[in-house]
């Protein structure tokens, strides 16, 4: 019974957990409690689900495990693990008290939407599994202990009634934005996909938002949200902030204007229907046009002060340091164009395993970013942005059908999909793009470990890259019966990321890091990265990079 319960990937889990709390400072000792209820509710749910033999309600990817747990736990770990690092800044005065209390707002906000989630899953199950009532009596505790933190503790000022409704809110746009995805992209992605998908999301949006309501209440009355400026953000940070919300917010939009324009083509113009797809692909590039360029560049300049247009700004900065920038754009054009178009040939021709050719490109991350972000952080932080805003207009595009790109984009991606991916949804380009530049974004305010923001190119790129290709090549003793990961794989992937570990730390001392990377720290987190890519039937290049971040972190 004890084995079935404790598969390879709960117990990779439960150790990366138990981790975590042993690096807690007694200041945050009821956060830790907080992410021991929540573990323990998705750990349970995830066993009645798992071993439930009637379907579950909301169709997943067929083949894995519901991943629960997992998805639960580690947007909340990753929150805390920065709560752990921001503590020791704070501890040497380097931060201020406002960016604690706004980090501890966000940690319980997060954890408000994991147990909001977790309690629609349970009363989803049709059946009264005993791992369903263990389930929900931690959910209520963590619920119970939420709101005793917030009603107890100081976050940026607010008043203890605004605390609760915005963590209310981020719990109910948790459930409505997880129903919104598994209906509208069925079997696309498992549980705990949607899980860390969501509650990401809504994490997001709610930042945007606070950010909005801060500005809007200093502009019209004296508001107790009066440290809307004490939390400096980044001219960079808001310009990705904007561009990304604004480009998950337009597929909404353009889903109206395309109703519309469809209701007057056929009322009016039912003669003209073949001039259909040209009009409507006028509308979206006019709408794509007008969001991007009027609407999401003013709530930029609304909430952060720029002397100039959003967009002028970026040109500016690109051309402030023009050799270097410059430079690297030639590099990432000169490296994207002849890979894309050599895979693209080689998948159509040859029979090389589609999963090997994709690690090609975890090579070209690695050849792309590595030296960005050792010589140009913040330029690659905005150039991050950038390239998830085109992917998600090329994700558009081929959803919608947009002629006349729409479908020889879908044949494009289609050549590089694998089992995790349809038609639906592609998911692999962005789960390896956002791999990378995550640990990158979360290291732009203060960071004391040198290697954190390497932390998913050394993972993806070296890491599982190499995991992948020696275990393909070489390998003979599998972790599971079922399952294609081996042994041999696993420790490549390990040993090569501390090879490149302890090849980069030099080299960041050398241009100006001061190394404060514990080894145990940092060997303990390369292991656990990599048992995890061993062991989860997850989307990996979205989860590992993210555990080995919030180790690297303590």
């Amino acid at each position: 019974m004890t084995t079935s319960f404790l598969n390879g990937e709960r117990i990779v889990v439960l150790f990366f957990i138990s981790t975590i709390l042993y690096s807690l400072p007694f200041s945050l000792l009821s956060h830790g409690v907080s992410l021991s209820l929540l573990a323990l509710a998705s750990f349970f749910l995830e066993i009645s689900v798992d071993s439930s033999t009637s379907p579950f309600p909301l169709r997943t990817r067929p083949g894995v495990s519901s991943g629960i747990l997992l998805g639960a736990i580690t947007l909340p770990s990753l929150i805390l693990s920065k709560l752990i690092q921001s503590s020791r800044g704070f501890s040497l005065q380097q931060l201020q008290p406002q960016e604690i209390e706004y980090l501890t707002l966000q940690y319980w906000a997060t954890s408000a939407s994991v147990f909001s989630v977790l309690l629609f899953l349970a009363f989803t199950l049709r059946h009264s599994h005993w791992g369903v009532k263990f389930s929900l009596s931690f959910v209520f505790l963590q619920a119970v202990l939420c709101v005793a933190a917030l009603l107890t503790t100081s976050q940026i000022g607010l008043h203890p009634a605004l605390k609760l409704s915005w963590v209310f809110f981020h719990g109910l746009a948790s459930v409505k934005l997880i129903q919104h995805f598994m209906r509208t992209f069925p079997s696309c992605a498992s549980i705990g996909e949607a899980f860390l998908v969501t509650a990401g999301i809504v994490l997001y949006f709610g930042d945007m938002l606070l950010l909005t309501v801060k500005k809007l209440c200093g502009l019209l009355v004296s508001s107790e949200l009066v440290t809307a400026d004490e939390i400096k953000r980044s001219e960079i940070n808001i310009i990705i902030q904007g561009l990304v919300l604004g480009l998950l917010l337009y597929p909404v939009a353009l889903k109206y204007i395309l109703q519309i324009w469809e209701w007057f083509i056929n009322t009016t113009y039912s003669k003209q229907r073949r001039y259909y797809e040209i009009g409507r692909s006028l509308i979206f590039i006019a709408s794509l046009g007008f969001a991007l360029i009027v609407i999401v560049p003013l709530w930029m300049q609304f909430v952060q002060e720029f002397d100039r247009h959003p967009f002028l700004w970026v040109l500016s900065f690109v051309f402030s340091e023009p050799f270097q920038r410059l430079l690297l754009c030639m590099w990432w054009m000169c490296i994207i164009s002849v890979s894309v178009l050599r895979f693209y040939n080689i998948s159509k021709n040859s029979k090389i395993e589609r999963i090997l050719l994709r690690k090609y490109y975890h090579v070209i991350a690695v050849l792309m970013f590595l030296p960005a972000l050792m010589f140009q952080p913040k330029f690659l932080d905005l150039a991050f942005g950038a390239a998830l805003a085109v992917f998600l207009i090329l994700e558009i595009i081929r959803v919608w059908r947009i002629w006349p790109f729409g479908q020889p984009i879908n044949q494009f991606m289609n050549a590089f999909t694998d089992h995790r991916d349809s038609d639906l949804l592609i998911v692999s380009h962005f789960s390896l793009l956002l791999g990378c530049a995550l640990p990158s974004w979360m290291s732009s305010g203060y960071n004391d470990r040198p290697l954190a923001p390497f932390a998913g190119i050394l993972s993806l790129g070296i890491g599982d890259t190499m995991a992948s290709m020696v275990g393909h090549k070489y390998g003979v003793l599998r972790w599971s019966k079922t399952g294609k990961k081996t042994i041999e794989g696993t420790a490549a992937g390990i040993t090569s990321v501390l090879a490149a570990c302890s090849l980069l730390l030099p080299l960041l001392a050398s241009t100006g890091y001061i190394s404060t990377q514990h080894w145990f720290y940092l060997f303990l987190a390369v292991t656990v990265s990599g048992l995890l890519e061993a062991y989860t039937a997850q989307l990996d290049n979205a989860f590992i990079p993210l555990f080995f971040y919030s180790l690297l972190c303590l």
